[in-house]
């Protein structure tokens, strides 16, 4: 009894684990990488901001056909192995025409695999979903963990390492993936009327409106916030180190997240994320100097994985039945990809205009206003109200 009660966190917790280890050796390093191959920076731009748009399409495409075709585990399969296929290609790739090619397949077949994980991990939790927090914490320690090491075998040995050691985690987290078990739900109901009932849903409107301001507002960090650090002074020890603190940050959160969700419930947690984005931007815009970030830093812990908790319950807990993967695609893809897209360019654009310090008080005040306006609909208009108290 205790073997089966373990065995689904186990099989997820590893599946995090391997999956973000592999991320970390790639992905802080993939713009040094096109600068190291010689191209401009207009060109970086270019690949580095498709990422977010192809996911916009993809992780609502692929989980959606796994959901149509009860086929998840062969869908997140093979979007593993074509993931390590186009990291393997691309050192190879020096015309930008031939690379953006492959970059995009690469981000196209990327798009699901962390979508299709969670509703795997939810699924296997049963009653028990309350501990996705504690199972996801394994994508933070294998990201801590790797980062480190990859960086240290990158400045040793080159930074195309960063794509072999993406690929060699890659392999570990396909072979970890065939322990998941995704739920075969039979439907009532066509697939196309599943997904129209679940977009004609005005919950799930203002689900998928929060989620997007919360990737505008966090594209914002993630993006600008080394351009932030240098433009008041800081080092890039210092720069590391934010990055060090933040991730700390998130060990209590995920470690807590079942009682989060119980205290909050799903819809209010990613409220309180929300808000937390709005407060942290606006922190960062009154104290610029150093110091004074490394603190704002320890906030992260309620902005990202206090959102990705609550928005992976709520897609689970409310989507239509046989829709649970497409639920955390549309999630993804509004939070990840529209708002990673919209909050790169409106920053960008902010900061060409002010700076990034102006940037951060523009976007801060307008998520808070966000908050605002979200909480009037969903009080003072039915059709936006919850279901039950769990929403």
């Amino acid at each position: 009894m205790v073997r089966e009660t373990m065995r689904p966190k186990i099989w997820s917790f590893l599946f995090y684990l391997a999956f973000f280890a592999a991320a970390s050796g790639l992905f802080p390093f993939t713009a040094l990488y096109y600068q190291s191959i010689g191209l401009t920076g207009s060109q970086i731009g270019l690949l580095t901001g498709l990422a977010p748009l192809i996911t916009l399409i993809g992780a609502p495409l692929w989980t959606g056909i796994a959901d149509a075709t009860h086929r998840h585990k062969i869908v997140l399969s093979l979007a593993i192995l074509a993931s390590i296929g186009c990291a393997l290609a691309i050192p190879s790739i020096r015309g930008l025409g031939l690379l953006l090619f492959t970059v995009s397949i690469y981000m196209l077949a990327a798009a699901p695999i962390i979508s299709l994980g969670d509703s795997a991990t939810m699924s296997m939790l049963g009653e028990r979903r309350d501990l996705y927090g504690r199972v996801r914490l394994g994508g933070t320690i294998g990201w801590g963990a790797m980062a480190y090491l990859s960086g240290r075998i990158i400045d040793q040995n080159g930074i195309v390492w960063a794509y072999w050691i993406y690929a060699a985690g890659m392999v570990i987290t396909l072979l970890i993936a065939q322990g998941l078990r995704f739920e075969r739900v039979e439907r009532d109901h066509s697939f196309l009327n599943g997904v129209r009932t679940l977009l004609a849903d005005r919950r799930w409107v203002l689900f998928l409106g929060m989620a997007f301001a919360c990737g505008v507002g966090m594209a914002t960090i993630n993006i600008y916030q080394f351009i932030y650090l240098a433009e008041i002074g800081a080092s890039e020890t210092l720069m590391g180190l934010s990055l060090t603190i933040s991730t700390i940050s998130e060990l209590p959160v995920m470690f807590f997240g079942g009682w989060l969700l119980k205290r909050f419930r799903a819809r209010g947690l990613l409220t309180l994320g929300m808000a937390a984005i709005g407060v942290r931007l606006l922190l960062y815009s009154a104290f610029n100097y150093p110091a004074a970030i490394l603190l704002i830093q320890l906030l992260h812990g309620l902005t990202f994985p206090a959102i990705w908790i609550a928005g992976v319950a709520y897609a689970h807990e409310n989507a239509p039945s046989g829709l649970s993967a497409t639920g955390q695609g549309l999630f993804g893809a509004l939070m990840n990809g529209l708002g990673t897209a919209v909050g790169g360019l409106l920053g960008g654009v902010i900061i060409q205009l002010t700076s990034a310090r102006g940037m951060y008080l523009l976007i801060g005040a307008g998520v808070l206003a966000g908050v605002l306006i979200l909480a009037v609909m969903q009080h003072l208009i039915p059709a936006f109200q919850s279901k039950t108290a769990e929403d």
